[in-house]
């Protein structure tokens, strides 16, 4: 008798943790999609929706048609549209112990309803990844949890500083993207060179392509058959040894502005990657000490309102570290120095 009882006590158990387990199980879900959602793809949504699920599992759900979109089957290129009800198969997601991002309040250039534009220091990434734990928009999403949607309408390198511009609501977002494409933004930048750049305007296009060296650091290179890439430099001012441009990006690929100078014989004093180190030690004894950074920085952006359709020219002052170091170089002959005057 006792062992029977035992046994009954015993099934009953594993039937408890079989109903719990049941109950635990994924279930299939049925989100209806908002108008600041409209205009993704599936795919980008279901990454965001779905994190901890592998990328290859979610295009393969797409593929088996296990996602439905209004109880169609549908592919990932799927643009999504306010009311639209996406059917989401049960998944199992990954739980990954939350990282604390610390809240960070960076100079304001420019916000309101639609856009936020923020004055980014050197040395902070826009994002983590690749080893970067958090970027300037996990903190900024940290410090303004107010916010339902804040997204990176550009990037800038991590070494450098100037306007970043992160949009509220997907209509700003894709509208300023509309404009990146079709070459509508006006990017500006103020960076210090060596040597003397010859002309006063001048138009590099050179073709750049991504690559990774066998330490597995990402660099770019000029290379035929790479993406197209278009920069103009403007000489804003000569100095005995280095020259400061102001350059316009017509297009906008990783490490651009960095890869046309050096291709030009001109690197950017304080660059680590495509400088010139002994340059930079140089610099640092000259500037005393004052240049800690690579001498780029994204003085200005023009671009057409989202929502208001006005013109916005937001700018961002050169930073002290900048200046202490200009004031320290010597100049080049009076007559010659000065070329333009920054807007």
């Amino acid at each position: 008798m006792m062992q029977s009882n035992r046994e009954k006590s015993t099934k009953n158990r594993k039937k408890g943790q079989m109903a719990a387990e049941r109950a635990d199980l994924p279930k299939v879900q049925s989100v209806q999609i908002t108008e600041e959602e409209s205009g993704q793809r599936i795919d980008n949504y279901l990454f965001r929706h779905c994190k901890g699920v592998p990328r290859s599992h979610i295009y393969r759900m797409l593929r088996s048609g296990a996602v439905r979109v209004n109880k169609r089957r549908t592919d990932q290129t799927y643009r999504l549209v306010a009311g639209d009800v996406i059917r989401i198969p049960p998944v199992r997601i990954a739980v990954r112990e939350e990282k604390r991002v610390p809240p960070a309040r960076f100079p304001v250039l420019f916000e309101d309803d639609s856009l936020l534009v923020i004055d980014k220091p050197a040395g902070v990434a826009v994002h983590g990844g690749s080893g970067i734990a958090f970027g300037a928009i996990e903190q900024l999403r940290a410090s303004r949890p107010d916010l339902r949607f804040l997204e990176l309408v550009h990037r800038l390198d991590k070494e450098t500083s100037g306007v970043l511009i992160l949009a509220k609501n997907r209509k700003s977002l894709l509208g300023l993207h509309e404009q990146i494409r079709g070459g509508t933004m006006d990017k500006r930048y103020q960076t210090l060179v060596h040597g003397r750049w010859a002309n006063s305007r001048q138009h590099v296009k050179l073709p750049l392509h991504k690559y990774v060296t066998v330490e597995g650091e990402r660099r770019v290179r000029v290379q035929e058959g790479g993406m197209q890439s278009h920069t103009v430099f403007n000489v804003v001012r000569r100095y005995a040894e280095f020259t400061l441009l102001e350059a316009e990006l017509k297009t906008g690929r990783t490490h651009q502005i960095r890869v046309h100078l050096a291709a030009n014989g001109h690197v950017i004093a304080g660059d680590d990657k495509y400088g010139d180190f002994a340059l930079n030690r140089q610099l640092q004894k000259k500037a005393h000490g004052k240049l800690d950074r690579m001498f780029l920085h994204a003085y200005q952006v023009q671009f057409i309102h989202p929502q208001t359709h006005e013109r916005i020219t937001v700018t961002a002052p050169l930073p002290e570290v900048c200046n202490a170091c200009l004031d320290a170089l010597p100049a080049d002959a009076p007559h010659d120095a000065v070329i333009r005057k920054m807007n």
